[in-house]
Formats: structure tokens, C-alpha cells, sequence
């Protein structure tokens, strides 16, 4: 699967997010299961890693579960319940790597590689919680225009000493002008939100151009959603301490 195809699953999957933000709440939980199970499911695949349905359905329950803890706890905590989530998870991955049969030598790397999934997989469920803990979507709508703008900009093949401090460039003054035009949010709040989020996607561009190329669909859109999901616990920490 080829880089310019896991930047557009980003792109789709950052898109429905937005979309579903000013939908139904009971949309938005769905929308948020749909990618959990998407991401899950072929978080093995990209790594490559034995036990892939079992590790696959594992991993996608723990997004799932995050999602609706999140949605359905009463406030202020909305995360409450995710470390508890995360622990049961990474409990299950243990278990998983010690009884399966095959690729003994590489289990070490497989439980690392399922915990991490585990972990992107529940802070997913951020983006519900920040939605509900600012009660707007202009807050979703300026962390994703940041999203948009970095995404789109790593789609080009410039190399990253151009890539990122462009990116951290635009990805910042994105949040203010979209603050601005849909929010009375403060500039200095909106920067700070579009330079966290510029900073985490251009990392996660980094990893992929180092990393292996991906030679699955369902791997590719593991990691597209990736750094889309790893947003999710950060939009919503941010909100909270900017937002008083």
C-alpha cells in the first residue's frame, strides 16, 4: 500500500470524525466503533505479527470499550474508565502472545508491538471525551483543520527537513484562522492546539517513511488511522487545561 493511500485513510478517517461531530451523539459512537474495529483488525497485519484475528479482535475491543466508556460516563472524568480498559487489554496481549503456537523468537517484539495497538487504540476515544467536555464542536473543528493541513502536507514527497518545520508552521496558524472564523476561542489556545497536533502528525510521517513498506490493505489503514487516533487523548488533555 503505497504512502499517498495511508495519508488518504487518515485524511477519511479524520473527515468522519469532523462529520459526525455535529451528528447524533448515538452516530458518533458508531462511527467511533467502525474505526476501532478498522484499526484493530489490521494493526496486526502491519506488524506482521502472528495471532492476527485473535490479537486483531482484541485490540478492536479495547477501542471499542474506550469509546463507550467515554460516551456514556458522567463527567468531569469521561476517561475514567480507559486505563482500567488499557490494563485489561495489555493483560489480554500477554496471554495471547504466551499461548499461541508460532513465532516464538519474535514474542517479545509481537507484545510490544500488540501493546502499543492496545494504547492507540483506547486514547482513540479522546476525541468523544473532548467533544463532550467542551459541549462544541468548533474545538473538534480547529484540532482537525490542523489535522487537514498536515496531512495534506505530508502527502507530498518533499523530504521531512522541509516537510516539518512547514508543517509545524501551517498546522499553528490553521487552528487561530479557524478559531477566529467559527469560535470566539483565544488565539494563543487555538496555536497551541494546532502546534500539538501539527507536532504528533509529523511525527508519526517520520515513523512511516523510516518504517517498512506496507504490503496489506487492512495494514495500510491501521496505519493511516493511526496517528488519527493518537490525537484523540491529546485534543482532549489540552482542552481541559486551556479551557477554564
Amino acid at each position: 500500500m503505497k504512502i499517498w493511500s495511508v495519508g488518504l485513510t487518515g485524511l477519511l478517517g479524520l473527515a468522519a470524525i469532523l462529520a459526525v461531530s455535529y451528528a447524533a451523539s448515538g452516530l458518533e459512537l458508531a462511527v467511533a466503533i467502525i474505526l476501532a474495529a478498522l484499526f484493530g483488525f489490521g494493526w496486526p497485519h502491519y506488524l506482521a505479527i502472528p495471532a492476527r484475528k485473535t490479537l486483531g479482535t482484541a485490540i478492536s475491543l479495547v477501542g471499542a470499550l474506550s469509546a463507550i466508556t467515554a460516551h456514556f460516563n458522567s463527567g468531569p472524568g469521561y476517561l475514567l474508565w480507559v486505563a482500567p480498559i488499557i490494563a485489561v487489554g495489555v493483560g489480554a496481549v500477554f496471554i495471547i502472545q504466551l499461548i499461541r503456537g508460532t513465532g516464538q523468537s519474535h514474542r517479545l517484539e509481537s507484545i510490544f508491538g500488540g501493546v502499543v495497538g492496545v494504547l492507540i487504540a483506547a486514547v482513540g476515544s479522546g476525541w468523544i471525551a473532548a467533544h463532550r467536555f467542551t459541549g462544541d464542536s468548533a474545538m473538534t473543528l480547529i484540532t482537525g483543520a490542523s489535522a487537514v493541513v498536515v496531512l495534506l502536507l505530508g502527502l507530498i514527497r518533499w523530504p521531512d527537513r522541509i516537510i516539518a518545520p512547514l508543517g509545524l508552521i501551517l498546522g499553528t496558524l490553521a487552528g487561530p484562522l479557524v478559531g477566529l472564523l467559527f469560535s470566539d476561542m483565544h488565539i494563543l489556545q487555538a496555536a497551541i492546539i494546532g502546534f500539538v497536533v501539527a507536532a504528533i502528525l509529523l511525527s508519526f510521517r517520520r515513523l512511516a517513511s523510516i518504517a517498512p513498506a506496507v504490503h496489506s490493505i487492512p495494514g495500510g489503514i491501521a496505519l493511516g488511522l493511526a496517528p488519527i487516533f493518537s490525537l484523540g487523548a491529546m485534543v482532549y488533555f489540552i482542552d481541559k487545561m486551556l479551557i477554564v
